[in-house]
Parts: C-alpha cells; structure tokens; sequence
C-alpha cells in the first residue's frame, strides 16, 4: 500500500473553501475546483514512498509492473493503465455544458487531431487522450446540476410559462420563443430536440437578444413558479455568461438537486453542467470533453452534435447497495469503476474494501488504518492511498483512539471480484 499526494487543480469556477474544510488542511488563498486522485498522465498522484523507496508519479509506478498493481483482469480489459480516475469536485460556479464520447469516438477523435499534428494542449483540441470518459457524482453537500435532455413535451410546457409571462406584462414575447415551441412539437422526440438545440448553439445574436430579453422578464418580479428552479437557473447563467446560448439550452435539460449521499451517473452524449456543490466525481480515467456553451473556452460545434445522444432521458440516479459484508458501493453500468462509501461509527468493526484489481481510498472524517496479509498504513483525515491488485483483501478500522465518525471512500474497478 502506498500513501500517495494529489493534485489540486485550481480552475476558476473552484471554491475558495470547500475543499480545504473537507479534508481538513488549511486554505490555498485561491479557487480549488478539483483534487485528483489517479494516475492520468496530467496530473498523476504521486506515491510518496514509490520505486526505491522515493516520491514516484503513480503512472510511473504502476508502469513498472502493471500486473502486481492492476491485476490481471483490468490489463486484459483496459490495457497498463489505471482504468479510473477519481475527484472531490467543487463547483462555486457553474462548469461549462459539456458532453463526453464514447470510445469509439474518442479513438477515433484522438487519432485524426494527432495526425493532424494539433498539438496536444493547444486551445482548440477535442481530444487529449484517446479514452470515453463515462462518470458519476456522488453529493456531499446539496449538489445542482443540470442533466440530459428531458422529454420535448415538459419543456414545451416549460416554455409556454415563459410566453404567458410577457402576455401577463402586455409585452411581446421574443420569436425564438414560438420557434422553439414548434421545433419541439416534431413526432420525433430525438429529432425535435436536435433541432431546438441546433438553434440555439447557433443562432448567434438572435438568441442573445432572446436570452436578454427572457433574463430580464424573469427577474421582473414575474411569478416562476412552477418552475422555479428551472428559471432561477436562466437567471443566474446569464448573470454569469450573458446572452450565451447555453443559458436558453438549459431548458432543454433536467434540472437536478442532490441531496448529500445522492449520486447520478453519466454515459457517454449526455449532456450536462455542475452548477454548485461538493462532489465525489468517479470517471474513467480520461480529459477529454466537448463543450456546448457556459465557458470562454473551445466550442466545436460540428463536433459537439456528432457527440450528443438528443433521446430524453429519465435522471440517471444512482443508489448504493449494502452487502453482507457491510459495504456500500456504488456501481454505474461502467466497467471502469465503482465507488464505496465506507462510514464507521464508535463501535464498528472493520469493513473490507470491496476490490477489484487497483484501488484508491480518500479519508474525508475521522483517522482509519488499512491493513492486509502484507502490511498496513494509518491515514488521517485528508490522507489517501493506493492500494495495489496483489495487495487485496484490505480492511478498513477506525483507528485506535479515533473519537469522531470515520468516513472514507474506496474507488475500484467495476469488474467481478477476482477478476
């Protein structure tokens, strides 16, 4: 088992403090959006005793022998690497409207921008890796978050609210308002929605002036209700990116919120955006995203509608299960990765990591030590681990004189045991 460090990345949508009141250190002074903990290639965990006894980059680690710290089942399945990456997310801001592919599409996406000699951190590139990059969040805080498309007829009547808003105020309700009423009337759910959502990512100035014309209705004192997550949403985007299309397209989506130890997942074309809350974020191990608005960053149109899946979707919620032997694990239909919650009170007994192949551990409360038929380490409050395939079974204990609740999380692959 090796304590590992992981690095915090300091996008500006990043709390100031949520993180640091988490795992219990002091502030940085800055955003701190993101803490990983994996061994993608941009911003490996490093393990702080490694090869030779020195501070080693997990990806080199692992590299060194991938069957020992991977097992044998996740290199036949994913290859030497670690197939999952893991993040306690901390969304101040909203994040961009974002899409991730598939892997076939990111293979393929990958390729063709290296052989068009993009260069690999260049501004205007898709793909930085040749990975899908399916997810879920699991809440630690009250999370909101916008969510795949939800069925043509609910925003339908989502929008037909808004018009009898300005008929209320004796106005003239904006065009693309009737446009869009009648691009989602079409028999074809999927198809209605694509060409609601074409209209927006391109209407350029026309739906800049609608996107106005709308925010400035809603914050007029007009009723919102029963609809007022959805536009208070519309409201604060547009504080925030004005006249963006993505404001207006968040109406085409689910509008969710999480209450802490509620999770969701998401497969590749589903189009989403965190818009504030603390996370656990659990994906495959990869950076690659298409955004659609909400950001000054790269929008590739073309690319971004090839990318999306415009069938409406129910909130991919997800629950936990509880085994007999006291674990509470999260499991997405993703192969990559699962995710186990494990809270210890004063008088509980040690619970197995549910492992397969690789783990990672992050202690979020309290003090545990980790113990297998090959050794054990004691982690703190803000400590994580990595824990190799060879290493397994490992049990989690409150550590000896531990007063306050223990909880922890274990990420691992989303394979059999044994595999």
């Amino acid at each position: 088992m090796y304590e590992i460090e992981n690095v915090l990345r300091d996008y500006a949508w990043g709390s100031t403090t949520a993180i640091a009141a988490l795992l219990g250190r002091p502030e940085s002074g800055g955003p701190e959006a993101e803490l990983w903990i994996g061994a993608h290639a941009d911003s490996p965990s490093v393990a702080r005793s490694g090869r030779n006894g020195t501070p080693t980059p997990l990806n080199e680690l692992i590299d060194a022998d991938p069957a020992h710290h991977l097992g044998a089942g996740s290199v036949a399945r994913f290859g030497p690497r670690l197939p999952f990456l893991a993040k306690i997310l901390a969304a101040a801001q909203p994040l961009s409207l974002q899409v991730h592919p598939s892997l076939e599409q990111a293979r393929s996406g990958f390729a063709r921008e290296n052989d068009a000699g993009v260069p690999a951190n260049a501004a205007n590139r898709n793909y930085r890796d040749d990975n899908h990059k399916p997810e879920m969040i699991l809440a630690l805080t009250p999370f909101e978050a916008l969510c795949g498309f939800r069925p043509p007829k609910q925003t339908r009547q989502l929008l037909q609210h808004v018009a009898g808003l300005f008929d209320q105020a004796g106005r003239t309700a904006p065009a693309l308002l009737g446009t869009l009423l009648a691009d989602l009337a079409g028999p074809d759910e999927g198809q209605a929605l694509r060409t609601a959502f074409e209209r927006l990512i391109s209407g350029g100035g026309e739906v800049a002036e609608a996107t106005a014309v709308v925010a400035a209705a809603l914050i007029s004192g007009a009723p919102l209700e029963p609809y007022r997550p959805e536009l208070a949403t519309v409201v604060s985007l547009n504080e925030k990116y004005p006249g963006d299309p993505g404001v207006l397209i968040s109406l085409l989506l689910n509008r969710i919120s999480l209450q802490p130890g509620e999770a969701v997942y998401l497969p590749a074309g589903n189009v989403h955006a965190y818009l504030h809350g603390l996370g656990v974020e659990v994906m495959a191990s990869s950076d690659n995203v298409l955004r659609g608005g909400l950001t000054p960053k790269f929008v590739d149109v073309p690319e971004l509608l090839r990318t999306i899946d415009f069938q409406p979707v129910a909130v991919p919620m997800l629950a936990a299960t509880r085994n007999g032997l006291d674990q509470e694990i999260f499991s997405p239909p993703f192969a990559e990765f699962s995710l186990q919650r494990i809270a210890l009170g004063p008088d509980a007994g040690p619970v197995p990591i549910a492992q397969s192949g690789a783990a990672v551990v992050v202690v979020v409360a309290g003090d545990i030590y980790l113990d297998s038929p090959k050794g054990d380490l004691h982690l703190s409050r803000g400590g994580s681990a990595f824990l190799p395939a060879a290493e397994a079974p490992v049990n989690v204990h409150r550590a000896a004189g531990s007063t306050e609740e223990v909880l922890a999380f274990a990420v691992t692959t989303g394979l059999p045991a044994g595999d």
